[in-house]
């Protein structure tokens, strides 16, 4: 399934019938809270199988999955992966491993947020998404206010530091 910038994967409270592969592409994932804050937490790369809540059983999406950019997904019926699941052996080593692989990224991410300078984590995620986007610029894919939720600061300093980068 091709997505193109802006189309929704899932939705926040969708049942989860399906689960994803990224084989291609970058998608946002947002919450909305009770009180109206929408939330960034989480973003999805090629090779990764989400949601990764709904990889060993069902849940309700936690929130909702938005492409950044053209993106190829590959649809994997939920029945399916769960018949694997209880039949093959080594798909519970496969799902260890996809967790493993994003519990490593988000220790990255948790790097990256720790590093001194606003200045320094914002060019620390530019370069990790520059991995996946082939140039396209960050700002084109993410609100600044995403930026900032991304890297810890308010959006103005995010608005502040693409100023002094131009």
């Amino acid at each position: 399934m091709i997505l193109h910038k802006g189309e929704f994967l899932f939705r926040q409270g969708d049942s989860c019938q399906t689960l994803y592969q990224v084989k291609s592409g970058l998608f946002k994932v947002t919450r909305l809270h009770e009180n109206g804050n929408m939330v960034l937490f989480n973003i999805l790369y090629p090779g990764e199988t989400v949601p990764h809540h709904s990889l060993i059983s069902p849940k309700e999406a936690h929130g909702t999955a938005i492409a950044l950019m053209r993106s190829e997904v590959e649809i994997i019926p939920a029945a399916e992966w769960y018949r694997q699941l209880r039949e093959e052996p080594g798909k519970a080593l496969e799902i260890a491993m996809l967790l493993q692989e994003k519990v490593r990224f988000m220790q990255t991410r948790l790097d990256h947020l720790t590093v001194g300078t606003p200045g320094e984590r914002l060019g620390l995620l530019t370069r990790w998404l520059n991995e996946y986007t082939h140039g396209a610029m960050l700002t084109d894919l993410l609100t600044q206010e995403e930026i900032g939720q991304l890297i810890g600061v308010r959006r103005e300093t995010v608005n502040r530091l693409l100023r002094n980068t131009d």
